[in-house]
């Protein structure tokens, strides 16, 4: 009797995703909610030592980070990356110390002109590894209201009460 096959995927480990294309690391869920996000840019990350390994191990937080514009370079901070447990002690780095992200100078301009306009933030949406590269979703952002947060949930439930109705038709048709 031949053996029967495993319904179920197997879950590929990080370094496995990371070797294969894009393997996300961290995501900040409640940014969407928290914010208006008007544009995206993907930004590379300088890291130091052995926050590279602890970053592929997955031990990374973003929800207090944000980003900043100084002396003309993109700096991320109150990002979190747990120290690696195999590393030495003296070569440790402080968890929540600013890191330079990495843009070209077009881009920083620019950003730099839409933050003087308008009461805009940048946010960090997510940290994933692409082609080998640690790299970080910055999003240009704006602060939303409670009544716009209220109307956002609003929107969504609406929205899934109607796909609810739409396949419930289906299946009664069939």
């Amino acid at each position: 009797m031949p053996k029967a096959r495993s319904i179920m995927k197997k879950k590929l480990s990080l370094e496995t995703r990371i070797s294969s294309g894009k393997a996300l690391v961290a995501q900040n869920k409640r940014a969407r909610h928290e914010f208006e996000i008007l544009s995206e840019l993907e930004c590379g990350i300088e890291l130091r030592g052995s926050e590279v390994k602890s970053l592929r191990t997955g031990k990374a937080q973003i929800q207090d980070a944000f980003a900043r514009i100084t002396s003309g370079e993109l700096w991320l901070y109150q990002m979190n990356i747990a120290r690696y447990d195999y590393s030495h002690a003296f070569s440790q780095l402080d968890p929540t110390r600013p890191r330079k992200l990495l843009a070209h100078r077009e881009q920083i301009d620019e950003l730099t002109g839409k933050l003087q306009q308008k009461s805009l933030t940048l946010v960090p949406l997510s940290v994933y590894f692409k082609g080998g590269h640690a790299k970080v979703l910055l999003a240009l952002a704006k602060g939303k209201k409670l009544h716009d947060k209220r109307q956002t949930l609003a929107e969504k439930d609406m929205a899934r009460d109607a796909a609810r109705q739409l396949s419930s038709l289906r299946r009664s048709i069939y």
